[in-house]
């Protein structure tokens, strides 16, 4: 077994890690249910009492990664007061993201290239898009953006390419660039 355990962690905890970990690196559908229920150490009927199904458990996979991705931001978010730096903490955020070990990408993106458009995974997704778009959205206008709708599809587009080239090239300075750039986009945005 390779998930690290404790006696408190509940198989739940323990398939969830074993699916984080499995599904992160080799994809959502390459790892079939018997790899995380022998990663996690449970039975498979373990699995089906907690989850339900493999879909479950790969949305609830993605739900995990994205109340990380969330808690990550508001860590960044907390204590930066001027506008325009909450910002560019966003892409702080990113930046922390890709010098972690083992970082393949955007793992909704990773698996939203797996499965067929719509169904669960697909709503998870475009969950976390959501919210993506929907602060990038809310802090241009604290910004003080003229078209705060405008700029955060700059800054979402940005954030995106950042994510790609920091998998794709191995490039894990992608997020500082990105961060550069966005400046100049916030700055013309909300220049009066």
């Amino acid at each position: 077994m390779s998930v690290t355990t404790t006696g408190r962690s509940s198989a739940r905890q323990r398939l969830l890690a074993a699916a984080d970990e499995l599904f992160y690196a080799e994809g959502v559908h390459s790892v079939g249910i018997d790899r995380v229920i022998e990663h996690a150490g449970v039975a498979k009927a373990t699995l089906y009492n907690a989850f339900g199904s493999k879909d479950e458990l790969i949305k609830a996979y993605l739900l995990a990664r994205h109340a990380r991705r969330q808690e990550r931001v508001a860590r960044w978010l907390a204590g930066v007061e001027s506008p325009r730096e909450r910002v560019l903490a966003v892409f702080d955020a990113l930046s922390e993201a890709f010098a972690e070990p083992g970082f393949r990408g955007c793992a909704f993106l990773n698996a939203s290239a797996e499965v067929a458009p719509g169904g669960k995974v697909g709503e998870v997704c475009e969950t976390s898009r959501g919210w993506v778009r929907s602060t990038f959205r809310q802090l241009a206008a604290e910004a003080g953006a003229t078209d705060p709708d405008g700029l955060a599809r700059q800054l979402v587009l940005l954030y995106d390419g950042a994510s790609v080239a920091a998998q794709l090239d191995g490039n894990v300075g992608a997020g500082a660039v990105a961060r550069t750039v966005a400046e100049t986009l916030v700055d013309a945005a909300t220049r009066r």
